[in-house]
């Protein structure tokens, strides 16, 4: 592995306590909410902020621990921030060329290698403008070439397209993943957003309240999340009970019907296309039938997801024609039906 951290920080209320690994070419996706330590942790790695126990080791080299703790203008990483943050008094290209400079490279040299990173990252001819002529894409490119340009051991992203819109952040996303395949270095990747996730990494380590709480690739988090965070971030209803034959008897008092014997504690997990919403009690052959209450609805994409509060609370997606048929508003008393075969279950 290229970067081994163990770090432990306490900063106020938050008890961070986490243990990561990266290896080469690899890319390392952060999840948490916000408050569960994934900056911190980063600003731990970067060296703008001492652990108060345990080591940063990069390459073999100790950057944190043992009694050694490398200046930040020392370590070899690339780090791009959810804003670019660049020098609004420097030209883009000696933007770029900043670090390089400041290495000791001398000007010619330094100019000659941004010029090459942004021709890679699509801004060729724009080095001679100021940031502040780049739109919110083309500054984000500019960052993430200041960041690659001097070949960082280790590279920090921090909520890297959070503060783009919709449309650009499509196109970002893509262009740095294609960068992050031909980065030899390690990459931590911190995000909010399961799909920046899904996308760029090829591990997640989910983090809340300081702790690692999930560790495995994306398909494995999103297929068996296992906190009520994970769960919604992948768009599930996670019901911890316990199995006995084929029925689970949920913490919550309810109760779910299922298609294989299963048994001891488990989790059953249940995907929001999977419900089916009525108004009054449906007929046929869904084993799964409950009444709940609509405890509030949002648009998402060509949907409305309504949360429903009860015995088995879940979470549905209903197409907006069926929600204005149905008249729903919150506060509606529905039924909701699963069918056994829908219900995903494993063990706790």
């Amino acid at each position: 592995m290229s970067l081994t951290a163990r770090v432990a920080v306490r900063r106020g209320s938050l008890a961070l306590d986490v243990d990561i690994e990266v290896a080469d070419g690899e890319v390392l996706a952060v999840l948490g909410p916000n408050g569960a330590g994934k900056s911190t942790l980063l600003r731990v790695l970067a060296g703008l902020l001492p652990a108060d126990t345990g080591r940063v080791v990069v390459g073999g080299e100790v950057w944190d621990g043992e009694g050694a703790l490398l200046p930040p203008h020392r370590r070899p990483l690339g780090m791009v921030f959810q804003d670019a943050l660049l020098f609004p008094h420097l030209s883009v290209a000696d933007n770029v060329a900043f670090g390089l400079r400041t290495r000791g490279a001398g000007r010619a040299a330094a100019r000659a290698a941004a010029a090459g990173w942004l021709a890679r990252v699509g801004l060729e001819g724009l080095g001679g403008r100021r940031p502040a002529e780049l739109s919110g894409g083309q500054a984000q490119r500019a960052a993430l070439a200041r960041a690659l340009v001097g070949d960082p051991a280790l590279l920090l992203l921090d909520e890297p397209l959070s503060a783009l819109d919709a449309r650009t952040r499509l196109t970002v996303r893509a262009e740095l993943r294609r960068h992050l395949a031909e980065f030899a270095g390690s990459t931590v990747l911190v995000t909010h957003d399961p799909v920046d996730a899904m996308a760029l990494a090829d591990r997640v380590v989910v983090i809340e309240e300081g702790r690692v709480v999930q560790a495995g690739t994306p398909a494995e988090i999103s297929r068996r999340p296992r906190t009520d965070y994970v769960a919604r971030l992948v768009g599930l209803s996670l019901l911890p009970g316990t199995g006995a034959g084929r029925s689970v008897r949920l913490d919550g008092g309810g109760e779910v019907t299922v298609a294989e014997e299963v048994a001891g504690a488990v989790f059953a997990a249940v995907r929001p296309e999977s419900v089916a919403l009525y108004l009054a009690r449906p007929e046929g052959s869904p084993r799964n039938v409950w009444p709940l209450r609509l405890a509030g609805a949002v648009p998402h994409g060509t949907t409305v997801r309504c949360e429903l509060e009860g015995a088995v609370p879940l979470v549905a997606d209903v197409t907006a024609a069926a929600f204005a048929e149905l008249g729903l508003v919150p506060g509606a008393q529905v039924w909701a039906a699963v069918k056994a075969s829908e219900v995903a279950v494993y063990a706790r």
